[in-house]
């Protein structure tokens, strides 16, 4: 009696194994950072499943995960000739996620590869469509064509495109020299044009101080004062004193007679010397 009670347990217990395997064979777990895409007799179902504790059917269902994270993915150096004829090479990141979890799986047998596909030959055709000039100082226009780009194929894929941008430009020696020449070249003739037009501005401001000091004789004595007790500031052993103009001026106009405020005319007859014959019949003044 009890050999029959025990095989009627271990049968049983055999009964019980594939149920329950049935029963717990077929959950499984999806991460929040995942999206599931479940397969049944090799036809993929509609309905992606969320993340948390979802149940399949054993041996028939089948689930395959997918990563909808933010990916960075580096292009490589590509070599290209830029539309000016300058031979450089540009690397890129692209960011892009996973925004339809079905059409990333059915529609692209690695969409990872194929991204990164499409993002170098997207490269290399901006490099062939953009001079030199654009790819040093304007990147944003560029960084925009090479997201629309990437992002058109991408979209029958269930990828989105966040964000493309070029890391570096890498330029060939020869290039990198002459560049720093006309750099150079740039910074020298600003510096002239800058030193002109202060000396210009300078020229202007004197020219006016002139004009002002010479409607004001009194103020170019008030400077040549302000000059001698700069001078004498500097403890100098020899003082330079300069000799004003108008007391040449005043020399000047004494010398010819005059006043320096208005010249007396006088007569050639009054200034002119006298004769011989009249000096010798003009009495001196001794008789």
């Amino acid at each position: 009696m009890e050999g029959i009670d025990m095989f009627i347990y271990a049968l049983l217990g055999l009964l019980a194994l594939p149920v329950l395997w049935a029963m717990f064979g077929g959950v499984r777990i999806i991460n929040q950072v995942e999206r599931g895409v479940v397969f049944r007799f090799g036809k993929a179902r509609a309905q992606v499943r969320e993340p948390g504790l979802t149940v399949m059917l054993p041996l028939v269902d089948r689930l395959t995960k997918v990563n909808v994270q933010v990916i960075t993915m580096p292009v490589p150096t590509q070599e290209g000739i830029t539309r000016d004829n300058v031979s450089v090479q540009v690397d890129a990141v692209v960011y892009f996620r996973v925004s339809d979890p079905l059409k990333a799986t059915i529609e692209v047998q690695d969409y990872l590869f194929a991204v990164g596909q499409v993002a170098q030959s997207s490269l290399r055709s901006i490099i062939g469509k953009s001079e030199l000039d654009d790819l040093l100082s304007n990147r944003e226009e560029l960084h925009k064509g090479l997201e629309l780009m990437i992002d058109s194929p991408a979209l029958g894929w269930g990828i989105h495109i966040d964000r493309v941008e070029i890391k570096d430009v890498q330029l060939p020696e020869s290039m990198k020299r002459s560049m720093s020449r006309q750099a150079e070249a740039e910074r020298e003739r600003r510096a002239r044009v800058i030193t002109a037009d202060g000396e210009f501005q300078a020229a202007q401001k004197l020219s006016d101080a002139s004009a002002i000091m010479s409607e004001t004789p009194g103020a170019l004595q008030l400077r040549m004062l302000q000059t001698v007790v700069e001078v004498a500031a500097e403890k100098n052993s020899t003082l330079v004193m300069p000799f004003p103009v108008e007391l040449l001026r005043f020399f000047d106009q004494a010398a010819q007679g005059g006043s320096p405020s208005g010249r007396t005319e006088v007569s050639q007859d009054a200034i002119a010397p006298p004769s011989l014959g009249e000096a010798i019949a003009r009495p001196s003044l001794g008789e």
